[in-house]
């Protein structure tokens, strides 16, 4: 904390004894903007638990429920630094769930992805949705224990350099975050030209009826600006976290009710609107992987699918 501080310690401090310069962050934050994105999360929060139980999303759900509890507990205590911004127990309340909630909803989008290959034909994939599923969950399960590892060093950490040594594991975690968002984005770019040179009579026939529907569509479509959503809100929290708790972008409050909650309520909202269960028309458990099938098995299925429709159609009185 600052010289210029008038108690040796901010424990007895209130808004009207000690500067904002020694708050956790310097600046009041708005109760009425916290409130307000607590309340619309925990709204979404409702509505995806009940779309993901109707449609029996589950692992799509627990990662979208998770990160949105995260967001909800993250305001809550930035509404708890409205009324005392110099505890840092609540400046640790907001800092850690908000920082880590994320790393959930990327690895509920990422499970879409392996569901979409599926949907069109595993054998036009360059890997297999069991490879992407599993590559990318363990990608977003090291950036999460990054982020919770160097959350928790900084909660705990008894001097300056034990808090900037966790502040440097969670910039770590957030930039191997957006590192897999960068992959998970090219390789998805590279399946979407792979369809543009397949003929629909190359893809799964079992889901003929589901990708002409424009829910299909529309839902593909919202999980990409999802993933954008999220990069976008992850590259400003790497810049965020790098500067240090104490820099000029952790602490404007404009930046952050812009880049920050907003940016993940849209990407959550569009999941909502077009959930995967709805675009699916219910047919989101028979597009499941398997975790022991192999690639060979999933080139094999899928070429057996096609070869069927062929025969169907060549042999159809």
């Amino acid at each position: 904390m600052p010289d210029a501080c008038p108690l040796q310690s901010t424990a007895n401090c209130t808004v009207g004894k000690c500067p904002l310069s020694c708050a956790q962050v310097k600046y009041l934050p708005t109760l009425a903007g916290n409130a307000v994105y607590a309340v619309a999360f925990g709204l979404l929060l409702i509505v995806q638990l009940r779309l993901g139980i109707k449609y029996k999303t589950w692992g799509f759900t627990v990662g979208i429920v998770c990160g949105l509890l995260l967001e909800v507990v993250g305001y809550a205590g930035r509404i708890m630094l409205h009324g005392n911004p110099f505890d840092f127990n609540n400046f640790i309340i907001y800092l850690v769930p908000l920082t880590i909630g994320p790393a959930f909803l990327t690895g509920a989008l990422y499970l879409c992805l392996s569901r979409i290959i599926i949907v069109y034909g595993q054998q036009i994939s360059r890997f297999s949705p069991r490879t992407y599923a599993i590559t990318f969950m363990t990608s977003d399960f090291i950036s999460l224990v990054l982020q919770g590892a160097g959350g928790g060093l900084a909660a705990t950490a008894d001097d300056n350099s034990g808090s900037e040594t966790g502040r440097a594991i969670m910039v770590a975690g957030v930039v191997f975050q957006v590192v897999s968002l960068l992959v998970f984005m090219g390789l998805w770019l590279e399946f979407i030209f792979r369809l543009r040179r397949t003929s629909e009579s190359a893809k799964d026939v079992r889901f003929l009826e589901l990708r002409v529907t424009k829910k299909f569509t529309w839902f593909q479509y919202a999980l990409g600006a999802a993933v954008v959503l999220i990069f976008i809100r992850s590259v400003y929290r790497v810049a965020e976290l790098q500067q240090g708790f104490n820099g000029p972008i952790a602490n404007d409050e404009v930046s952050f009710m812009i880049l920050e909650g907003p940016i993940i309520f849209l990407a959550v909202l569009a999941m909502t609107v077009l959930h995967p269960g709805i675009a699916f028309g219910g047919r989101w458990s028979s597009a499941d992987w398997s975790v022991k099938q192999h690639r060979k098995a999933d080139l094999a299925t899928g070429s057996s699918y096609v070869e069927d429709h062929h025969l169907q159609q060549r042999y159809k009185p």
